[in-house]
């Protein structure tokens, strides 16, 4: 598994400037974005990041006379493909529908190739000086692709499983031992379906934690290498699918389906992307106070996720202010507080001024939240080729 220094060695120099560096007339920019309405595509199966981005679009357009709205996605590959058809139709450089997209992963990936962004901008922005680019390197590479500027980071995320406490004394922190607990209790433990991010990621983590050399993971998938690093992963979940929710024969859509069974006391055990979702969700009152987090013993999966412009976006200008307002000491304190999202933050905290510091110093951390160093090690995504993969093979499994 690749380090933060081997992360960093693969980021190119003349990306790790700050906005200082560049001669951008940023009052120009913010200028231009007065009265745009900036179409903002994310994933809206969530009501807390649902509003968040409300709250987002409120101080844009306070501060800055530009308006958002929130296209609420079910699949992130719908925007891109809207994009990719505009961009067919004759409008490949202004004119297209989708301004600002919530992306990472292969669809990053793949309008990187296709070259279906706008940029380099993320420099450009004044907030990104004090991005924490080298304790964070996830902040610019995704899925061991840099990302080169055409995509700024905004949420930083991990890995947990969320369990209930009360019906689950000691949770299982390997995934042999994650097996024979369910074995023990068949039905109690769930993941999303395997097109939803969050159960592609279920996958994801068996597949780096399971791999004989997780460094192969880092280079693009060929078949050889594919069998060999995979088959340990396919092997646990064969026998684990038949102990999961209903048997595995159908699963929960996403992330708030999957916690909402757990709140009702239908299973014990699931998995989060967010290490504080469980303690907001004790603080609503949508999951019981016995609810507690873990993470693997040798780490878990940690990525940033991203905004980006399309190549053909109709408001790039106000796609940028928002970009930066949501890079803000307020707007990643905000992210940061278990209450609203409990997200991690991209910022260096330490690094900001003495009035901002202190907003992140007097957030709270709930009971089902721990502490930096009880998170462990991060470990870095696969390539996306890898995802791709996974869940296409998970589907012609499920589907027979």
């Amino acid at each position: 598994m690749l380090r933060r220094r081997d992360l960093l060695a693969a980021v190119p120099s003349l990306y790790a400037v700050s906005a200082a560096a560049q001669a951008t007339d940023w009052p120009s920019i913010m200028a231009r974005a007065r009265g745009q309405t900036v179409r903002f595509n994310a994933w809206g199966g969530d009501d807390r990041t649902n509003a968040f981005i409300a709250w987002a679009g409120q101080q844009v357009e306070r501060q800055f006379s530009v308006k958002v709205e929130h296209v609420r996605l079910r699949d992130t590959a719908d925007a891109v493909q809207r994009v990719i058809t505009e961009r067919g139709a004759g409008r490949g450089s202004e004119g297209g529908s989708v301004d600002l997209i919530w992306i990472n992963g292969p669809n990053l990936a793949h309008m990187r190739r296709e070259a279906l962004l706008y940029g380099p901008f993320v420099a450009d922005l004044p907030g990104f000086q004090y991005v924490d680019i080298a304790a964070k390197p996830a902040t610019v590479v995704d899925f061991a692709l840099p990302v080169q500027g055409y995509a700024a980071p905004w949420l930083m995320a991990q890995i947990v499983y969320v369990y209930d406490s009360a019906r689950l004394a000691t949770p299982p922190t390997t995934l042999p031992a994650m097996l024979e607990w369910a074995r023990s209790r068949p039905g109690r433990i769930a993941h999303p379906h395997g097109r939803n991010f969050l159960g592609a990621t279920f996958l994801k983590q068996a597949l780096v934690s399971l791999a004989p050399d997780p460094r192969v993971l880092q280079a693009p998938l060929d078949e050889v290498g594919y069998t060999a690093a995979a088959a340990p992963m396919w092997a646990w979940y064969r026998a684990l699918r038949p102990l999961l929710w209903r048997g595995g024969t159908t699963f929960p859509t996403d992330g708030p389906q999957t916690q909402a069974l757990l709140g009702d006391g239908a299973i014990d055990l699931t998995i989060s992307f967010n290490p504080a979702e469980a303690s907001g969700l004790i603080a609503t009152g949508r999951l019981p106070a016995s609810v507690r987090t873990f993470v693997l013993d040798g780490g878990t999966i940690g990525n940033a996720s991203f905004v980006a412009i399309p190549i053909n976006a109709s408001a790039k200008a106000g796609a940028m202010v928002l970009a930066d307002l949501l890079l803000s000491p307020v707007a990643q304190a905000r992210a940061a507080d278990e209450r609203v999202l409990g997200q991690g933050s991209v910022l260096a905290i330490n690094r900001l001024p003495l009035e901002d510091q202190v907003r992140f110093e007097q957030l709270p951390r709930g009971p089902a939240s721990l502490d930096v160093t009880a998170l462990g090690q991060t470990l870095s995504e696969p390539h996306p080729s890898w995802m791709t993969r996974l869940t296409a093979d998970w589907l012609a499994l499920v589907q027979g």
